[in-house]
């Protein structure tokens, strides 16, 4: 079982990052990989979580203990999985996450990818009065920006992809993706950043 890693972040994709350690790659799933630069001079601390699969060994990584520890509460949740608790850890809204939870929102948490009312309900169920230790957004949200000098339009390809990997539908993801033609970002994690708020509205 795996704590944390700490090594050099030597590629992103929209649906992981692959970190460097003592001539090692190692792919790890998280819930917004551009959140990470690809800088192979750069020591990154990864928090892990190893869930291991009749079929499959999966690395999940987080950037900060809260954010691992919210990942974890959320799988214990009857209908949820990796996929789903990194599609909610993805927004950078983890207060209104626990807001919702604790007023019983349903109607919020069925905005993200692959949630309905019943597991919305079952969210609530589960969870609320059990996330007083991390409504604090200080204490979930990495604070690394992205300092890019390309063009805007790969960020915005990168963000789209990243969106579909996180499991938004097609159509969900062409709606946001005009607002993000009229919004100006110099990364890719800013584009997302931006759309996963706005899939939230």
């Amino acid at each position: 079982m795996y704590e944390y890693l700490i090594g050099a972040v030597v590629d992103v994709t929209p649906q992981y990052i692959v970190v460097e350690n003592n001539q090692l790659g190692y792919l790890i799933y998280t819930a917004n990989p551009y959140r990470f630069t690809a800088d192979p001079n750069k020591k990154e601390k990864i928090y892990l979580e190893q869930i291991v699969r009749e079929n499959e060994i999966t690395l999940y990584g987080f950037r900060s203990a809260k954010e691992k520890k919210l990942f974890l509460k959320l799988l214990e949740v009857s209908g949820i999985g990796p996929k789903s608790a990194l599609a909610i850890l993805a927004n950078e809204d983890h207060q209104g996450f626990v807001l919702a939870v604790n007023n019983e929102d349903d109607g919020y948490l069925t905005k993200f990818p692959g949630i309905g009312k019943k597991t919305a309900k079952q969210i609530i169920l589960d969870l609320k009065g059990k996330l007083t230790d991390l409504d604090s957004p200080e204490a979930l949200i990495g604070q690394q920006g992205l300092t890019l000098t390309a063009t805007a339009d790969p960020y915005q390809k990168e963000a789209v992809a990243a969106l579909l990997a996180l499991g938004y539908t097609k159509q969900e993801v062409k709606r946001v993706a005009k607002k993000l033609q009229d919004y100006t970002a110099d990364s890719t994690d800013g584009y997302l950043r931006y759309a996963l708020k706005m899939m939230m509205k």
